[in-house]
């Protein structure tokens, strides 16, 4: 098979690995192996939803995803992917963007000829595979509608040309049996330990599991009502509590030390950098705690090129998150209810990694189960024992 080298704007040890030319049919019929006459449809999100009709949308250029949306996934299904794998529809749909990962999601949809749909009452009843190509993740709400009505999706948000050339190329069917193997290495944990670096000291950070069976994003989405998060390629707890705490890089680059009691961030210091957007996360966490609880622990899975995109990123083999918020689409107990303002009911993933956070050392991640304590990553790097895993 013709192989093409990923694109690369940031490097990593995985960053001169071959992957096959993308193709849609491949990865529709690998994630979701879907029977013939089943109905498919595309969904984005749009400032204002109305620059749907007739496509307007594409004349900015900004609009990076929602192009890669119409360009290669609807234009793909139209051109010939529908036909090959027995499927209809096709339909492009854009909704309100939400502002924040994870929200709930508005019910207006506005389709290519400027009508005003219902979410609700005309699409996810009427299609079997919704693909949510979007600026921010719909995982969570998505999930939810799926066991409602009874579709299967998958969210594909912030994709870009390196996460096309690499991480939605690969084989799922491997990417599964990688990922159960290292899940079998760390299930049943009763805790993880996690010591970051940095200006010379040293936080530790504990993450209790009470010896839970860990979880998987694999990328095969083949039965029932389910939504895969794309590219995929972890295994992941729902703490039951934390204590300790960490270091965080905001996306300007200012750094906060958060401190975690009962499971929750209930104290954020700044280090250095912006005191303002330090201020304005303290009072967010004052005034509705919910935003503070941890609710993932995430172990990257895959051989990788960094894509600049947490997405992808977070499945590198040797990075780690956290998350905050809400975690019901992970088996979690925090639902949007429990939150003071909707508008606050994100999850929000905190992404580990040499790249996402250079100043920022994971000097070691370690688990400990059955009374014996293992490391896993050290200085953003599997250990011995994580890379045997998938040796076996």
């Amino acid at each position: 098979m013709q192989t093409a080298t990923a694109p690369t704007a940031l490097s990593n040890e995985y960053s001169d690995r071959t992957f096959p030319p993308f193709r849609l049919s491949h990865l529709l019929q690998t994630v979701f192996a879907p029977p013939r006459g089943e109905k498919i449809c595309i969904l984005i999100d749009l400032q204002d939803p109305h620059g749907m009709k007739d496509y307007a949308f594409l004349s900015d250029p900004k609009l990076t995803i929602q192009r890669i949306a119409h360009d290669t996934f609807y234009k793909g299904l139209q051109d010939g992917v529908m036909q090959e794998l027995g499927m209809s529809g096709g339909e492009m749909y854009a909704y309100a963007i939400t502002g924040g990962s994870n929200l709930d999601l508005p019910d207006l949809a506005v389709d290519a000829s400027g009508r005003e749909l219902s979410l609700e009452r005309d699409i996810y009843p009427r299609f079997d595979l919704i693909l949510c190509i979007s600026t921010y993740s719909a995982t969570a709400p998505l999930t939810a509608f799926a066991k409602q009505f009874g579709f299967r999706g998958a969210t594909l948000h912030g994709v870009n040309p390196i996460i096309l050339a690499s991480g939605l190329s690969v084989n799922y069917d491997e990417v599964s049996k990688q990922a159960e193997k290292l899940r079998l290495g760390v299930t049943r944990a009763e805790a993880v330990e996690i010591d970051f670096g940095l200006d010379g000291k040293t936080y530790t950070l504990r993450l209790l599991l009470g010896g839970q069976e860990a979880q998987k994003s694999h990328g095969l989405c083949r039965g029932g009502p389910d939504v895969a998060n794309l590219p995929a390629g972890e295994v992941y707890f729902v703490p039951t509590g934390a204590e300790g705490q960490f270091p965080m890089r905001y996306e300007d680059g200012t750094l906060a030390l958060m401190t975690v009691k009962a499971g929750r961030v209930n104290k954020v210091e700044l280090l250095r950098g912006d005191a303002d957007i330090v201020a304005a996360h303290r009072e967010k966490l004052l005034s509705d705690p919910a935003t503070g609880e941890l609710g993932e622990l995430g172990f990257g899975t895959q051989m990788l090129p960094v894509s600049g995109r947490d997405i992808q990123d977070e499945k590198i083999f040797g990075t780690f998150h956290i998350a905050t918020g809400r975690s019901d689409h992970l088996g979690g107990g925090l639902t949007p209810d429990r939150f003071k303002s909707k508008s606050n009911a994100t999850h929000d993933d905190i992404l580990f990694s040499p790249t996402k956070t250079p100043e920022i050392m994971g000097r070691q991640v370690r688990m400990i189960r059955d009374g014996k304590t293992t490391a896993l990553i050290e200085n953003f790097r599997p250990t011995a024992y994580f890379r045997d895993l998938l040796k076996s």
